[in-house]
């Protein structure tokens, strides 16, 4: 059974959008990270509308039954595309691009977008120290769970080495309860098999087929994302399969937001 996935529309006020993009977040994100870049999109190209989609075990939507993988997610993203019926374009950030790839071959979709997603398998991902991902993981797991104020734990990721823009965005998944006592809303164990088999799977085979609509893969040229060997792929793939370059790192919505809303503004189709 899918989980059933929290989603909100962002459109222009004054349009009603012929065309609709799912885009959804990577690791510890949701789809509200996405929603300054999603408005000026749409203000740019008032014809489409984005639908900001949170993965399972993120933000408001359904955890899901295990095993939490890639397929799974993807089972989740094409039963809300189906209960939508309008979407004509994918879009994810890191994991989520993965699982947009996994989704591509039983959708009918004119665009499949990889930002900053490699579809390849990384063998020793998970034992990488460089492996920025699972660095802000580990620090998670080390820290305790409950905080009394979000600036807490901001000011524990920063001395730990993390970025402060990263942190604060971290900090905003820290939900309060009834006394107030803030807690970090993430399933960690089950975001680490997530993980595992996101660096286990390789979805190359999904971007195959040129009948299924472009496959448009933004790589940030400061991350470590894309591989040489990666990019040697890219070279030869064929033509529904383009690559674009961002002067960034990883995380994309944070580092180079206006980078992203002008590759979207200028290749939707």
């Amino acid at each position: 059974m899918p989980a059933r996935l929290h989603h909100e529309r962002i459109a222009r006020s004054d349009a009603s959008p012929e065309r609709w993009l799912l885009l959804t977040h990577g690791i510890f994100g949701t789809g509200a990270n996405w929603r300054g870049i999603a408005r000026k999109v749409t203000e740019q190209r008032r014809e489409w509308g984005i639908v900001l989609v949170d993965l399972r075990l993120h933000g408001r939507s359904e955890d899901g039954a295990a095993p939490h993988t890639i397929e799974s997610c993807a089972e989740d993203l094409r039963a809300l595309v189906a209960e939508l019926g309008d979407i004509t374009a994918i879009a994810g950030h890191s994991l989520g691009g993965k699982i947009c790839a996994a989704a591509r071959p039983r959708l009918s979709l004119a665009q499949t977008w990889l930002l900053d997603s490699s579809p390849s398998p990384r063998p020793g991902a998970l034992e990488d120290p460089n492996n920025s991902v699972l660095r802000v993981l580990g620090e998670l797991e080390r820290l305790p769970r409950t905080w009394e104020k979000r600036d807490q734990l901001v000011a524990a990721l920063v001395e730990r080495g993390h970025d402060t823009a990263l942190a604060q965005w971290l900090a905003m998944s820290l939900h309060p309860d009834a006394a107030g006592t803030l807690t970090l809303r993430f399933d960690l164990p089950a975001l680490r098999a997530l993980l595992a088999d996101y660096f286990a799977t390789d979805e190359w085979a999904a971007l195959d087929d040129p009948t299924l609509g472009t496959v448009e893969l933004v790589i940030a040229d400061n991350s470590s994302v894309f591989t040489d060997d990666d990019k040697l792929r890219l070279a030869r793939a064929d033509q529904h399969v383009r690559a674009h370059h961002v002067n960034a790192g990883h995380w994309l919505h944070i580092e180079a937001s206006a980078a992203v809303v002008e590759l979207f503004s200028q290749f939707l189709v």
